[in-house]
């Protein structure tokens, strides 16, 4: 018998192994290292129709009017109309410790009460929460819609891109000029951003 066929069929064997192993790893398609995303669902009607009405402005972006008021773009859901018009109805109350904890309708709200009064109108809050409750409600991250800003001591929200907060931190006095208690304290609808930095951000799913 010949030596030849097993001498050589080791190296027939490996040159074999050598050509099939990267159509193999083509076949297989690559780890990410992490879970597949998900894009959240669209925003669901709302199961009841909302209580307050108000003004609407074309687009995605709130506007802020001289009267201290807001405009909710034409183009957003309900559920963020209603926090928004909900909202405005705060905009003469004062600053109050625990305020809008204890009964949704109050004389006068802290930061979270006024966050929890805009969203509940929406449908997005059951009940009052506090800004350390804030911290594990909702998906993690910013909305498109709908983002809270909270850490232990302050919380605020920022709907269809107007901010919604009881301090007047980041608003410079040419900033409220021409509209409204702009400077104020208390629950107000204020004309600029502020930062962001130290705060958690959380949404509501879909929103």
């Amino acid at each position: 018998m010949s030596l030849f066929p097993r001498a050589v069929s080791p190296l027939v064997i490996t040159l074999l192994c050598v050509i099939a192993t990267p159509k193999a790893l083509a076949a297989t398609p690559p780890s990410t290292g992490g879970a597949a995303y998900e894009p959240e669902p669209e925003p669901p009607s709302m199961a009841t129709p909302g209580r307050w009405t108000g003004e609407e402005v074309a687009g995605t972006l709130a506007r802020l009017l001289p009267d201290g008021t807001a405009a909710a773009p034409a183009d957003a859901p309900d559920q963020v109309k209603q926090a928004i018009w909900a909202a405005n109805w705060l905009q003469d109350k004062p600053y109050k410790y625990g305020g809008g904890h204890g009964r949704l309708r109050d004389t006068g709200y802290d930061c979270s009460g006024a966050v929890s009064f805009a969203l509940s109108a929406g449908g997005l809050v059951a009940t009052p929460l506090d800004s350390s409750s804030f911290m594990a409600w909702g998906e993690r991250g910013a909305g498109a819609w709908i983002t809270v800003y909270t850490n232990p001591g302050h919380a605020y929200v920022v709907i269809a891109g107007l901010r919604l907060d009881t301090s007047t931190a980041g608003v410079s006095r040419a900033a409220g000029r021409g509209t409204r208690a702009a400077l104020e304290s208390g629950p107000r609808w204020r004309p600029a951003l502020r930062s962001p930095r130290r705060y958690a951000k959380r949404h509501p799913l879909s929103f």
